[in-house]
């Protein structure tokens, strides 16, 4: 059997979601191994003189246990 382990991060980009979401995972994997899964959520956007200037995600990534 076995077990998963879920964190939770916080990740941002000026991009775009999609781009925060692999920032979020490329920096998890780099001190955690078989990350399996990302799940969003949340979503936000930083606003500045009526436009978007940075979009920000709350995700839970999963992992298996050793």
């Amino acid at each position: 059997m076995a077990i998963v382990k879920v964190i939770e991060v916080i990740s941002s980009s000026e991009k775009s979601i999609d781009d925060a979401v692999k920032n979020a995972v490329k920096e998890v994997s780099k001190t955690v191994r078989n990350v399996d899964s990302v799940y969003v959520k949340d979503i936000k956007a930083h606003v500045k003189a009526g436009k978007i200037t940075t979009w920000g995600v709350i995700c839970n990534i999963s992992f298996r246990v050793d």
